[in-house]
């Protein structure tokens, strides 16, 4: 979506890349949310770790996402006008100048 509107991204690999907690901790706080809020618990170690647990701190939360980047809920986007938790997809375009005046999805679902 951000490329059929012009743009080139810089796409950041973070499964090999990693992460650091204060990098993490920059994203979240530039999104307006919470470790808990970016955490992904389908088809992660989450429940496992006790993260699910109302009592996971915030810094227990950030450990664990570095640890195991998959924790990490995605795409985070960042452009200019902010960061934001781009799902579902379409939420992209709040964050670009410009939009593609048609898209569709790999679904087959236009937006």
């Amino acid at each position: 979506m951000v490329e059929a509107a012009g743009y080139r991204p810089e796409v950041v690999y973070y499964m090999e890349a990693g992460w650091t907690p204060d990098q993490l901790g920059a994203l979240f706080a530039d999104a307006g949310m919470t470790p808990r809020e970016a955490l992904r618990e389908k088809g992660t170690p989450a429940a496992e770790l006790g993260l699910l647990e109302p009592g996971a701190s915030d810094a227990s939360l950030l450990a664990a996402m570095v640890e195991h980047p998959a924790l990490v809920n995605r795409p985070l986007v960042r452009t200019p006008k902010g960061v934001a938790m781009c799902r579902p997809s379409e939420k992209v375009f709040d964050l670009l100048e410009r939009t593609p005046e048609r898209f569709v999805k790999e679904d087959g679902q236009v937006v």
